[in-house]
């Protein structure tokens, strides 16, 4: 299948994903097209966002799906997505506003990768992912970023699930927010977002986090 000019095949951490997504077959809903978290449009607490924060210099976008959010980054930044899902970064690769896409595991990330981002922005990711698995989704992104560079993501605080559903997506406190990144990361700043997908409203947290230098 012909890729689409974003697509890094040099870049690729790797070609087939793994168990580390907590067991989800990410590649057969997009093959499917069983995708209800894809809404078509970057996020809109992230579009926010950007019309005040000073969002520069290379960014990660874990689990990017169609690479709507990096686009919507890469108006101002040197935005990477990464997907677990061959199709997702095909599709995201061959979409119209660009973007670097590669297909690999955020807890399997090449060395090269340490150090080497300012940004990590986090949407659908860390809800993604098995619950017991999130203290090595903080210790990857924290790997990633440079000493000083920034965390910015939107939590789902209530993630809305009916009678006998479980997830993801799965959702968080703010006090197991603070357990689970306060070793890495200083918290900058929180709020709840004015714009939301419709049905997520008052169900989001927005963060902002610094990287702690160690001395």
């Amino acid at each position: 299948m012909e890729r689409g000019a974003g697509h890094d095949l040099e870049a690729d951490v790797n070609r087939f994903p793994t168990a580390a997504d907590g067991g989800t077959d990410w590649e057969a809903c997009y093959q499917r097209g069983e995708t209800p978290w894809d809404k078509g449009a970057a996020s809109p607490g992230l579009v926010e966002a950007l019309g005040w924060l000073d969002v520069v210099g290379r960014v990660l976008v874990p689990g990017c799906g169609l690479g709507h959010d990096v686009r919507a980054l890469g108006a101002r930044a040197e935005a990477v997505g990464l997907d677990i899902s061959p199709s997702a970064v095909e599709r995201a690769a061959a979409m119209p506003g660009g973007g670097r896409y590669v297909c690999g595991d955020l807890f399997r990330l090449p060395f090269e990768w340490t150090g080497s981002f300012d940004w990590v922005w986090e949407h659908t990711c860390f809800c993604a992912i098995q619950p017991e698995l999130r203290p090595a989704y903080v210790d990857a992104v924290a790997n990633v970023l440079r000493p000083g560079g920034r965390f910015l993501g939107v939590f789902y605080l209530d993630p809305g699930h009916g009678p006998g559903e479980s997830g993801p997506p799965f959702g968080v406190s703010p006090a197991e927010l603070d357990w689970l990144f306060g070793s890495r990361f200083r918290l900058v700043e929180e709020w709840d977002p004015s714009r939301a997908y419709p049905g997520r409203e008052g169900r989001e947290r927005m963060r902002v986090l610094e990287k702690r230098v160690c001395r």
